[in-house]
């Protein structure tokens, strides 16, 4: 009796001990799984925040920006049927994988082989909102710079189609829109392969250049219809100003890109350099228009750029257009005009 009252006691003591171990093991197994979990969260937080970049967010199945209205716009990854209505774009949609069955009328000096084939719906001052709608899309790509096109966006909006609606001044943007398109597409590969590339090279070109010049610097838009100039809130006087010189369009109060040219206030600056942007496909009316404005005028000749030959007409396919994958180009031409003792060495 004694040893069977021992044995019990034995047995409910194994069984207690049996008990409190499964406790142990499940209240481990609880905070095993709370701090997977926890790990989890964290691993996902930081895959998110590496997927931010430029103001664009990376989800598993689509895209998060801030468009040109200031608007926050959620765009689904990997659309089949895309419109866009910006050349320049399409130039960097296309640079990212994108195919289009849809585009505008493109510049000759800006053509996009890739894009050939798809249907025209307009120019990129007018285009068709028939002939887009006909197509069916369920991405178009367009652009603040026309007021069509702004209008355009809430009615395809209100269609159901996805829009975005860019502006695309800076180089800057291009980044932005080069990590927007490639997270739509798909293809980081190309987004790493070019951004690397222009921002090494941009980089590099910008801090080889002189900063002690402080050259004066004129920018002249040129059209059939008139001449007016540009100041450093614009492409061209962005990338002038990366490279240390001083336009003299930015002395005014009025902030706005576009200015009205006065011949005096060129005289009493005397720019070092006059750069001059000509848009229209009549090459020979603009330069009539050039000379029938600017160079015509008997104090023209007395300028020092004149006199040094500085008054130069840029090539519009890096300084009208967007020179996209090629702004390191675009930024290098401009360093051997300003600085020829520098970048015509070995280059």
């Amino acid at each position: 009796m004694k040893k069977t009252r021992i044995f019990l006691l034995v047995l409910v003591i194994v069984m207690v001990t049996s008990v409190f171990a499964g406790c142990g093991k499940s209240v481990n197994s609880a905070n095993d799984t709370e701090t997977g979990s926890s790990n989890q969260a964290n691993t996902e937080q930081k895959e998110i925040k590496s997927a931010s970049e430029y103001g664009v967010t990376l989800n598993k199945n689509s895209v998060v920006f801030t468009d040109a209205r200031g608007k926050k716009v959620t765009i689904k990854k990997n659309p089949k049927r895309v419109i866009c209505l910006y050349n320049s774009y399409l130039d960097i949609w296309d640079s990212c994988g994108g195919k289009v069955i849809g585009r505008v009328e493109e510049a000759e000096e800006k053509p996009v082989k890739n894009a050939e084939s798809a249907q025209v719906v307009g120019t990129p001052g007018s285009p068709s909102l028939e002939k887009i709608l006909a197509l069916k899309p369920d991405l178009v790509i367009a652009t603040d710079e026309f007021k069509n096109q702004a209008a355009m966006v809430p009615v395809l909006e209100q269609n159901n189609i996805q829009v975005i609606a860019l502006a695309n001044t800076y180089l800057k943007d291009y980044y932005m829109t080069l990590r927007l398109f490639s997270g739509i597409t798909g293809k980081e590969d190309l987004y790493k392969k070019y951004l690397t590339k222009v921002k090494k090279n941009v980089d590099k070109i910008i801090t080889e250049a002189p900063k002690n010049k402080k050259y004066k610097i004129l920018i002249i838009f040129a059209t059939a219809k008139g001449i007016t100039v540009r100041n450093s809130n614009s492409m061209l006087g962005e990338m002038l100003k990366d490279l240390h010189t001083v336009n003299v369009s930015d002395t005014e109060a009025d902030s706005s890109e576009a200015k009205v040219f006065s011949m005096e206030k060129i005289i009493q600056e005397n720019p070092d350099f006059i750069f001059v942007q000509a848009m229209g496909s009549d090459k020979e009316k603009i330069m009539e228009k050039l000379k029938e404005d600017v160079e015509n005028n008997p104090a023209w000749s007395s300028l020092d750029a004149v006199k040094n030959k500085r008054y130069i007409i840029l090539p519009k396919d890096l300084y009208l257009y967007k020179p996209n994958a090629r702004y390191a180009e675009a930024y290098e031409g401009l360093a051997k005009i300003l600085y020829p003792d520098v970048f015509n060495k070995a280059n």
